[in-house]
């Protein structure tokens, strides 16, 4: 299975999971025309996806997933409760497929298990995306790591986790006080403290690789969120834990697992 952030930010997320004859989106948060040439930067094409497939209902995730489907006649999947939310994006043309939270569904060789995960949205999901030998799971946008996304993540070979701000940065910073509130609280996102927290904890209990995502262009910096995950890493001896950090503007590494 092939594994390739595509963006990952505040302006655009989008994340490339492949197997075998089958390719999907999770997220398409950047114009269409954007996300091809980020699918041409690793060989790939908007023809060559076999799906969408949506978190949740902000623009940051969603603003090129009526484009694409429409251009490539992709189904888009989705649960109900952010479908209510984006549908206004989409002309009804769309071949639409519903999903439950927590019920896994199959797109091609790959099988995909959506899970609750607590952010200001109307049903915002985590994924974990498996082939049948090798899982990676996903959780870009969460405010906390709840005893579901726990279980949910374990076990992952690859897990592409939220590491959004800074604490300092945040406080520091010109945001208005009610917008911190929200990012620092439950439902909005996890700070780079938090996120090094979780990756220990995953890294006892095996995982080997992992890549940082959605980190704030305002309150966070690529080597502040990399040594925060190092330095907890040291504190159990994982020094040979590989570890990666999306960008918005550059298409990540294509990673084998």
């Amino acid at each position: 299975m092939h594994v390739c952030v595509l963006a990952s930010g505040s302006s655009g997320n989008a994340i490339y999971v492949a197997e075998g004859n089958t390719a999907i989106l999770v997220d398409a948060g950047l114009s269409g025309k954007k996300i091809e040439q980020r699918l041409h930067a690793i060989g790939a094409d908007g023809a060559s996806l076999s799906a969408i497939v949506v978190s949740h209902e902000h623009s940051d995730h969603v603003s090129g997933v009526g484009v694409l489907a429409r251009r490539f006649g992709l189904p888009i999947y989705v649960n109900a409760a952010t479908f209510d939310s984006v549908k206004r994006l989409l002309k009804g043309k769309e071949r639409v497929e519903v999903f439950e939270q927590g019920a896994a569904f199959p797109i091609g060789d790959l099988n995909i298990h959506p899970f609750s995960v607590s952010h200001d949205a109307a049903d915002p999901s985590g994924f974990v995306v498996a082939n049948g030998a090798s899982s990676v799971g996903i959780a870009t946008d969460l405010g906390c790591v709840t005893h579901l996304v726990r279980e949910r993540l374990r076990g992952a070979d690859l897990v592409v986790l939220e590491s959004n701000h800074d604490e300092q940065m945040l406080r520091d910073g010109s945001y208005p006080w009610e917008l911190k509130q929200r990012i620092r609280g439950r439902f909005g996102h996890l700070s780079n403290e938090e996120a090094a927290s979780f990756v220990r904890e995953l890294a006892q209990l095996g995982l080997e690789r992992g890549v940082l995502a959605h980190l704030s262009r305002d309150n966070n910096r690529p080597e502040l969120a990399r040594e925060s995950v190092r330095a907890a890493l040291r504190e159990i001896g994982a020094d040979g834990f590989q570890l990666s950090i999306a960008e918005q503007d550059r298409v990540g590494e294509k990673i084998r697992i």
